[in-house]
């Protein structure tokens, strides 16, 4: 037996399912749209946040984290970044710390993603003069390493003073303690002209 069909039930399904066709389309683009929208805002706003991200910031967002610092004289240090200062820092070495000019560096391994601004202004302040007048308050026997382009010189000693943008050291031998009998020599160095300040750690004095 055959089933008369009703050729109007038959367009109006077929209108239904054009209709139904044409707006699953229509949703389909807009949610493309939106999400290609919200894709465009998350990246405008880490552009953003990408322009105002300050070095040190970048360094405390990798606190913690074990790094490898190539020098422009040549030197590399690897160590965990306990330090980021104005403009220097820190990284940690088994039995020694080494403290870092920025403008010393050529490029860091190891840097994640993340930043850390400075929310206290003190800690975000102290700088390498800082640094070094705490390291000759307490007359610490440094290995100092002077650098450019060119190659690096390493001198051993403690410093006597520090200026606004240079020190003194009294340069001994290797294993020497500063007594004015041991001193070869008081050297004045800018601080442009550091590389690295490496000390015994403290808990390993």
């Amino acid at each position: 037996m055959k089933m008369r069909v009703d050729q109007a039930t038959v367009g109006s399904y077929a209108d239904r399912m054009r209709w139904d066709s044409l707006f699953n389309d229509m949703e389909s683009q807009f949610a493309e749209a939106d999400r290609l929208s919200l894709d465009a805002e998350i990246n405008e706003r880490t552009r953003i946040d990408m322009v105002n991200v300050e070095f040190a910031d970048r360094l405390r967002g990798a606190l913690g984290c074990r790094l490898g610092v190539h020098l422009a004289c040549g030197e590399v240090f690897h160590g965990t970044l306990s330090h980021a200062g104005a403009d220097a820092m820190v990284l940690d070495e088994d039995h020694h710390q080494v403290l870092i000019p920025y403008a010393a560096a050529l490029r860091y391994v190891g840097l994640g993603r993340w930043s850390q601004p400075e929310a206290s202004p003190v800690r975000r302040a102290i700088g390498l003069a800082h640094s070094l007048r705490a390291l000759a308050r307490d007359r610490t026997e440094l290995s100092v390493t002077l650098g450019n382009g060119a190659g690096s010189v390493r001198m051993e000693g403690v410093i006597d003073r520090v200026g606004k943008d240079f020190i003194d050291l009294a340069v001994v031998a290797a294993g020497e303690a500063r007594r004015s009998g041991q001193v070869s020599q008081v050297s004045t160095i800018p601080f442009p002209a550091l590389a690295a300040v490496r000390s015994r750690r403290t808990h390993d004095i």
